[in-house]
């Protein structure tokens, strides 16, 4: 009878021991990609028992396993007899197990790293390979948030804060842009300029934070009427500027009429009454003519000041 406390056997056990108690999942699995070793982290995950799996396939029991994906993977493995390894951020995971983890339970499911390892026999020749399953969803987690709080800051440096729109330095890098896309490959692109008529009454009379209401309200019409390509920015107080890419003259004159007869019809409702506000639009379609996007933009702005000079509530066009 075999001595169970010789060192051979107290090796064996310790080493038993470790395998199921480690935090990493351990599967290893023949050339034919049957289950031989499934430690206490794959049960634990999975919900899948050593017992049952032992000499099943794998991809029998985890028909949702990246197949193809993973035979390459493990074929590369058997024939280069070295291991190789894959990060969360080339593949999520391998295996589709729920988070369980309370402090990156906004996740839902594990984020994994992965290792594959040839395992020989005692001729030298690849046997079997090991998976080791690292959960790296703490890492994962974090690195996606922080990556969310850039694109937040990043947007929020672009954006006005008070409409959403562009702000204007955003709008004019867009605007110079576009003007160099039109010296490139002349495409037609227009600029309009516009702001809210006799706003500094609306101010005095409501106060800022209603003339406020009112500068939100008119960047929200004038968003919803806008193209998916176009550019809206907030040039400054309640001066607004839209760069209309691939659209000529009387194209854009329809934009701005749209959007100046809804703006004129809207009654914006605010705790110190029904406001109702006009706005005067200029609109320039680019030409040779100006040798800069500043140019352009004292173009559109003459425009805008015929259209106040005229009675205001209206578009004025300057044509090529």
């Amino acid at each position: 009878m075999a001595d169970d406390n010789t060192p051979e056997n107290s090796g064996y056990h310790a080493l038993a021991t470790l395998l199921e108690s480690i935090e990493v999942g351990l599967v290893v699995i023949d050339l034919d990609y049957r289950v031989k070793v499934w430690n206490g982290f794959m049960e634990n995950h999975s919900g899948m028992t050593a017992n049952r799996i032992q000499n099943q396939s794998l991809f029998e029991a985890f028909p949702d396993l990246p197949k193809t994906w993973l035979t390459r993977k493990v074929q590369s493995v058997v024939t280069l007899n070295t291991r190789t390894f894959t990060s969360w951020e080339q593949r999520p995971y391998l295996f589709r197990f729920r988070n369980t983890r309370p402090v990156t339970g906004t996740e839902e499911f594990m984020f994994q790293n992965l290792t594959i390892s040839p395992l020989t026999g005692t001729g030298g020749q690849v046997e079997q390979v090991c998976l080791m399953i690292y959960d790296v969803t703490d890492v994962a987690s974090g690195r996606r948030a922080l990556e969310h709080a850039n694109e937040q800051l990043e947007r929020l440096s672009s954006t006005d804060r008070l409409t959403g729109l562009l702000n204007r330095g955003t709008w004019e890098n867009l605007l110079d842009a576009e003007f160099e896309r039109y010296r490139r490959y002349g495409h037609n692109t227009v600029l309009v300029m516009f702001d809210i008529d006799h706003f500094k009454q609306v101010n005095d009379t409501y106060g800022h934070l209603i003339g406020d209401e009112v500068i939100r309200e008119v960047a929200r019409i004038t968003r919803e009427a806008l193209r998916q390509a176009d550019r809206p920015g907030r040039y400054g107080g309640e001066e607004f500027g839209i760069i209309l890419p691939e659209t000529d003259i009387d194209g854009a004159l329809v934009i701005c009429e749209r959007i100046r007869e809804t703006l004129a019809t809207t009654v914006i409702h605010t705790d110190d009454g029904d406001i109702r506000c006009t706005v005067s639009m200029g609109l320039v379609q680019l030409t040779d003519e100006p040798e800069n996007y500043m140019q352009w933009l004292q173009q559109a702005d003459d425009a805008l000041y015929q259209a106040k000079e005229g009675g205001r509530n209206r578009s004025v066009a300057i044509r090529p």
